[in-house]
């Protein structure tokens, strides 16, 4: 077989059957249990005429179930699209109108919810009713598969108003996987991994595969408990965990924090914005070191990471790319620039994604000659260390998930009365950042019922939480597209004061 994700499976079913694969919650799985599992439910799919290439939809709350499905829907030479239970019946609509999966398996509380969903898949089948296959007679499964197939496709929040499917491939997932275990040689049997991800998302979907095909255990949650976390940490003697700067502040406000034994937590990382020195200081002390990263969905992920050498030195900065990854940026005639000089961050590696699912247009646009054009500002300097400076891409991250502002513009520009919008993200004590909506209107405007709107059009973390109603028309740039810049100047410092509207 060749160099697959079920062929690094196999291997430590083998090599170590009695360890723990993943653990979520109370549930857990040994190595030899999921690769069996995995090759009953690719056989499964297999009998229900499903071929190589075709597409496999998954909702549902983390779970063993979840992972054993993905593993086999990969075993069976299908490509894994999972969404997230939060989105909206519009949402999810649209994207499997995109990807068109064959089957779509949802957690049983879900099945009766989306009935738009029948117009756009085959079957809906309840994720648990795989569990069936569990503990059935072991089918051997060894259908041949390329290390270029497709074996995952990501819903990413980008800079267009609709989402596009991110494909990775059995190489580009492994190759991810390799160079973090060459970087960080700790990280394979024995070792403890924390995702706080869910499944449905890159984050936790990378993740689960990474240390799967390290032969690691990975532990998984379904929702932030900081308490929780901290006592995993602690008690589980966790080496690595990987989050957004949120999720280390609540954790170290735990009480038992001071007092916690995090002596074998070995590699602790931050993406999404930079890491308050105060911050920093705080977990230094316990003797974990957190280091700056720098990747996005369409890089496969981590892209790079602060050495430990210089993270303490410079805070800011988030490394100088991988073993195997390049990291430079460019102008905007495409020509690469010299240290310290701003442009555009491209990346270039084994690890990027294959392209964007059936988009061939936005593929091109985004891989150029082999480099992947992120669409975010930073700079490089001297040492060869990236410092990142803004999203090009108008993202906001709340909660550690990835919203896109033009989709919640869109949503919003739907609702009579509404002349023009700008979302963007306000600062936010339990999410870090949330949207503020700035809508241009005339007369009477029921603000009530665009957000109940909102809520019908878009997954609950999406929403709108402040919204402000602008007589005048929104300022704009020489271009012609709205003056963000000004709208945030304006209204972040004012957030303290506004009223929530939900």
């Amino acid at each position: 077989m060749a160099a697959t994700i079920s062929s690094a499976l196999k291997w430590w079913a083998q090599e170590i059957p009695d360890n723990e694969a993943v653990r979520i919650g109370d549930a857990s799985i040994r190595y030899a249990d999921l690769d069996r599992w995995a090759s009953n439910i690719a056989s499964f799919l297999v009998g229900k005429g499903i071929n190589r290439g075709d597409r496999i939809g998954v909702m549902g709350a983390s779970s063993i179930e979840q992972c054993a499905l993905m593993f086999g829907v990969i075993r069976a030479g299908a490509i894994v699209s999972p969404l997230s239970t939060r989105l909206s019946e519009r949402e999810i609509c649209e994207f499997y109108q995109h990807v068109t999966p064959r089957i779509v398996f949802m957690d049983e509380d879900q099945l009766g919810k989306h009935a738009g969903l029948a117009d756009v898949v085959g079957w809906r089948l309840a994720l648990q009713s795989i569990n069936a296959l569990r503990d059935a007679r072991y089918v051997a499964t060894d259908w041949e598969m390329d290390p270029e197939d497709a074996v995952g496709i990501i819903a990413t929040s980008g800079s267009t108003a609709r989402p596009k499917g991110v494909v990775f491939t059995h190489r580009s997932m492994l190759s991810y996987a390799a160079e973090f275990a060459i970087e960080e040689p700790f990280t394979g049997p024995g070792s403890h991994a924390l995702a706080l991800s869910p499944l449905s998302t890159s984050g936790g979907f990378v993740q689960l595969i990474e240390f799967v095909s390290l032969g690691a255990t990975i532990y998984f949650e379904a929702g932030f408990d900081a308490e929780r976390a901290l006592k995993l940490l602690e008690c589980e003697k966790i080496a690595v965990f990987q989050g957004v700067p949120l999720f280390f502040e609540r954790i170290a406000a735990c009480p038992g924090f001071a007092t916690a034994d995090l002596s074998r937590l070995k590699f602790t990382s931050v993406g999404g914005s930079r890491v308050p020195a105060s911050l920093l200081d705080t977990w230094l002390k316990k003797g974990c070191l957190l280091r700056q990263i720098y990747g996005q969905t369409e890089a496969g992920g981590s892209s790079t990471i602060m050495s430990k050498r210089d993270a303490v030195k410079h805070p800011e900065k988030a490394g100088r790319g991988g073993i195997f990854t390049e990291v430079r940026v460019i102008n905007e005639q495409g020509e690469f620039l010299g240290p310290n000089e701003l442009g555009q961050i491209v990346l270039r590696g084994p690890t990027i994604m294959k392209g964007y699912w059936n988009d061939p247009e936005a593929t091109a646009k985004t891989i150029v000659n082999g480099w992947l054009r992120t669409g975010d500002l930073g700079s490089v300097d001297e040492n060869g260390y990236l410092s990142f400076v803004d999203r090009m891409k108008d993202i906001i991250i709340s909660g550690g998930l990835n919203i896109s502002a033009a989709e919640v513009e869109r949503a919003i520009a739907e609702f009579e009365g509404v002349l023009e919008t700008a979302v963007i993200g306000a600062a936010d004590a339990k999410f870090g950042e949330t949207p503020l909506a700035i809508v241009h209107a005339t007369g009477v405007f029921d603000t009530a019922a665009l957000v109940a709107h909102c809520n019908r059009c878009l997954a609950d973390f999406k929403v709108p939480r402040y919204v402000v109603i602008e007589l005048e028309p929104l300022p704009r740039l020489a271009t012609g597209k709205i003056a963000k810049p000004a709208l945030r100047s304006k209204y972040l410092p004012l957030v303290a004061s506004m009223e929530r509207v939900r």
